[in-house]
């Protein structure tokens, strides 16, 4: 068994992330953070996903139902918020918000 190299993981989200955008109007943008936004991912990283949907809503565990994360390469942690509400997120000061301004990596 191999685990698969950041630049393959990489390619595969952005794949992955060009398929959802020809499938969902909404959908404004798909990001990396944490250590594959840092560039910093090695064997047993998993994939911190950030996609920005317009068409967002109710809570985050009905919001992910809509992706089909198990297509992507890896484990992921994924989190789907509107356009206004990354604009509060990156505005609010929190630990998030500058783990967000400090690793995202957007794709595509």
């Amino acid at each position: 068994m191999r685990w698969p190299g950041p630049e393959q993981v990489l390619e595969a989200v952005r794949l992955w992330a060009a398929e959802r955008k020809r499938e969902v109007a909404s959908l404004r943008q798909i990001g990396v953070f944490g250590s594959y936004g840092r560039g910093t991912a090695s064997v047993g990283s998993d994939l911190d996903l950030l996609l920005v949907d317009a068409a967002a809503e109710g809570p985050q565990h009905q919001r992910l139902r809509r992706w089909p994360l198990e297509r992507l390469p890896l484990s992921c942690d994924a989190l789907v918020l509107t356009p206004d509400e990354l604009h509060s997120l990156l505005a609010s000061g929190s630990r998030m918000a500058a783990e967000l301004k400090r690793d995202l990596r957007w794709l595509g």
